[in-house]
């Protein structure tokens, strides 16, 4: 037989040797899905420019690398998600500071472990079209809020600090989905809420330029979003370093990659329109520094922050109870490097 031919057992034997060959990879990604940790992770919200990092962490292997298999489900706001983690239901939550700091005053144990929205990203909205060119301006106008929220237990820290007559300003409720339509129809004349929440959908889906009036602007320093744990969590400070590591991973490489983060967000939430998706990110990226935390790395909180946040929680946000600022976060777990500080904006 000469070298060139083929015969049943070349046949057989190339046929093993091609399904060995073809098998192997499966067969290691499945030995490595089985070494991985199973983890839970709860959203503040829906998937979309705010959030984007925690799904982007998870379709880059950013989750996996650090030897997490994590299950992201979105939220109905940060109160439940605060909530569910107390609960231990869930190991890791992404959720507002402010409302973290009124849970652990009702004795929920949580601990905020890095922070993404530094800066407060409340805000109070008016159509650029309206006659309202500052916040003096709201006086004698009716603004919608949706009651309880973090925005609505802020307000009066922001009337006082924009120097406004609070008996001069109407606040109605109105809950957030009908925020915006209330705002273009004139049913108010502002709204109050997360900027960026609200600015891209009034813009893009309505048509309507708006004009923010930052609560930051005002003095109101509030700690926001960041990733939450049960108190109980930091016995194990492994898992919290890799699931912290990998999500300031997903937001940094979702801002140095836009395009493709709005693709990401919308394979996961089929609904999203890409423009308004970026146009939310832009809005919290400015978000993620304050004069604070300029230079540090994305997920370091200020204690001075953490210190004002205390601060408006217990003038204005009903909170009686002893609470100190170093209870509600912890730094330990967030990565030094130079390659975790994001773009400076202050």
């Amino acid at each position: 037989m000469s070298a060139g031919s083929i015969t049943r057992r070349n046949v057989l034997g190339a046929g093993v040797v091609s399904l060995a060959a073809l098998s192997f990879p499966a067969i290691v990604r499945a030995q490595s899905l089985k070494s991985l940790k199973p983890v839970n992770l709860l959203a503040d919200w829906v998937y979309g420019g705010p959030n984007a990092g925690l799904v982007v962490a998870k379709e880059k292997g950013f989750f996996a690398d650090a030897g997490l298999d994590v299950t992201i489900n979105q939220g109905k706001g940060s109160g439940s998600t605060a909530q569910i983690v107390a609960s231990k239901a869930v190991q890791f939550g992404f959720a507002d500071g402010f409302v973290v700091g009124n849970s652990v005053s009702k004795g929920m144990k949580l601990k905020m472990v890095a922070g993404v929205y530094r800066r407060n990203p409340c805000a109070a909205l008016v159509l650029e079209e309206s006659d309202i060119r500052s916040p003096k301006d709201l006086e004698g106008k009716t603004v919608g809020i949706a009651t309880g929220s973090a925005q609505f237990q802020q307000w009066p820290a922001f009337i006082k600090g924009a120097g406004l007559d609070a008996s001069k300003v109407r606040v109605i409720n109105v809950d957030g989905a009908g925020a915006g339509p209330a705002l273009i129809s004139g049913q108010v004349a502002a709204i109050a809420g997360f900027a960026q929440g609200y600015i891209p959908s009034i813009e893009i889906r309505g048509k309507k330029k708006v004009r923010a009036f930052w609560y930051a602007d005002e003095g109101v320093t509030a700690m926001s979003n960041g990733i939450i744990v049960h108190q109980d969590l930091l016995a194990d400070p492994d898992l919290i370093r890799g699931m912290v590591r990998a999500t300031m991973k997903g937001f940094l490489y979702g801002r140095a990659n836009a395009e493709e983060m709005t693709q990401i967000v919308k394979k996961y939430q089929e609904t999203t329109d890409p423009a308004i998706t970026l146009r939310e990110a832009q809005l919290s990226w400015s978000t993620w520094v304050t004069p604070t935390t300029a230079n540090k790395p994305l997920g370091w909180m200020a204690p001075e922050d953490w210190t004002a946040t205390v601060a408006v929680l217990k003038t204005y946000g009903g909170v009686t109870t002893p609470l100190e600022a170093a209870e509600l976060y912890t730094n330990e777990f967030v990565p030094t490097e130079a390659e975790f500080i994001p773009p400076q904006n202050v």
